[in-house]
């Protein structure tokens, strides 16, 4: 990391930032979930059925 000189900061400039309502009415996310499983145990006498769940979360930001 390099310092910085006193022309080099003093060529830097500041903006304000737009209020916060501002900013939260263009920003939004789209989110999507998915929870999914399946298991049978169809037709049987002391058996068991396993099911291994699969969950999905998806985002999207603009």
């Amino acid at each position: 990391m390099t310092e910085l000189t006193m022309s080099e900061l003093e060529a830097q400039s500041v903006q304000m930032l737009p209020a916060r309502e501002t900013l939260f009415s263009l920003n939004f996310a789209d989110v999507w979930a998915s929870n999914s499983s399946v298991a049978a145990n169809v037709l049987t006498i002391n058996s068991l059925a396993a099911s291994a769940a699969v969950q999905n979360i998806a985002v999207l930001q603009h």
